[in-house]
């Protein structure tokens, strides 16, 4: 099966001056790979202020299914709270490449969640995704961290 992305042409930012863009850091991880996971998700509003942060402890799963359920809590708030632009920012390369439709999903847990984040992008006017460094989305890796570590 041929997969083709419905963001390549929403998936660069239009207009970064826009005022109603929310912008999303998301992370997931999984100690042990696949082993205990997490995600964190900072939300800020367009002025860069933190309005949201979420977090949930996965179970037993794989760093990718983590970084994927990070994306659509980032996309689910966007759509429950009705924010139309949304910005993601991730450090996952192989999430942000396979959103932008650069690599297939091959794995058939992870079409499954990438079926799920089309659907939620579909509702949005506008959705960007961009490769963050590390250092740049430490606020969401703090997130996944604090999750995992009071699982103990």
């Amino acid at each position: 099966m041929t997969q083709k992305s419905l963001f390549k042409e929403i998936a660069e930012p239009r207009s970064e001056s826009s005022a109603n863009t929310v912008i999303a850091n998301i992370d997931g991880g999984a100690r042990g790979n696949p082993g205990p996971a997490a995600f964190g998700v900072i939300i800020r509003n367009p002025k860069g202020e933190i309005v949201e942060e979420l977090s949930e402890y996965l179970g037993h799963q794989t760093n990718n299914f983590a970084e994927y359920s990070g994306l659509l809590a980032a996309l689910d708030y966007a759509v429950r709270e009705k924010c139309s632009r949304l910005k993601v920012r991730s450090d996952s390369e192989l999430l942000v490449r396979q959103m932008k439709g650069v690599y297939k999903v091959k794995n058939p847990a992870l079409q499954e969640l990438f079926r799920q984040a089309q659907a939620l992008v579909r509702k949005l006017e506008h959705f960007s995704i961009e490769h963050v460094f590390r250092e740049q989305n430490k606020d969401a890796d703090r997130l996944v961290n604090e999750v995992l570590d009071n699982r103990k």
